[in-house]
């Protein structure tokens, strides 16, 4: 008879961890319940609530990781000329599985939504401050290469980037036509020539 190998308490964080990202990307922060989590890991509810105290603190953990992700994304571009690499993220087809549920994008919008417990807002912003902050900096490390104009306000750019991507669903409700989306993308990178 083989027993089961038991995991440390790294380990254990970790799945649970995964688990809840999945978890929280598929069904949202208040549809998502920690019994869900827990069974989907093998453990008790009470295991999850010892690693992360609540389901507020599980979730700004998720955010975190969600924000790590993003910005290895971005850190995966670097070196591509950037109004290319603006071009792919910005494309409909990513923007499409961006806010795709079970996405990470998902988990951004959940973390910001005006509902959400503050303590969950609280780590969304600094999520998504973390990334601004990334975008800004690949920005103006175009802008010491000679690939952008140092005109560029690069932080303000980086904001209307962020806009623009945290309104698709916005977008995606109410616009006239599909081919809006590619002319709006244009539109936003003009600037970078």
């Amino acid at each position: 008879m083989t027993g089961r190998t038991r995991l440390t308490a790294e380990q254990r964080r970790e799945t649970i961890l995964t688990a809840a990202t999945a978890v929280f990307a598929e069904r949202g922060y208040q549809r998502a319940k920690a019994s869900e989590i827990a069974a989907r890991v093998g453990v008790s509810e009470p295991v999850v609530f010892q690693n992360f105290g609540s389901k507020a603190g599980l979730f700004a953990a998720v955010i975190e990781r969600a924000s790590d992700t993003a910005e290895q994304l971005l850190s995966s571009f670097d070196g591509g000329p950037v109004p290319s690499v603006l071009r792919a993220l910005l494309s409909p087809e990513h923007l499409d599985a961006l806010h795709a549920p079970g996405s990470l994008g998902v988990l951004f919008a959940e973390g910001t939504a005006s509902d959400a417990d503050p303590r969950v807002r609280e780590a969304a912003a600094a999520a998504v401050q973390r990334l601004a902050r990334g975008v800004t900096s690949m920005l103006q490390r175009a802008q010491e290469a000679g690939e952008l104009s140092v005109d560029l306000d690069a932080e303000a750019f980086a904001w209307s980037l962020m806009s623009f991507v945290a309104a698709r669903s916005f977008r995606r409700a109410v616009a006239p036509d599909a081919e809006l989306e590619r002319r709006l993308v244009e539109q936003l990178l003009r600037p970078l020539g």
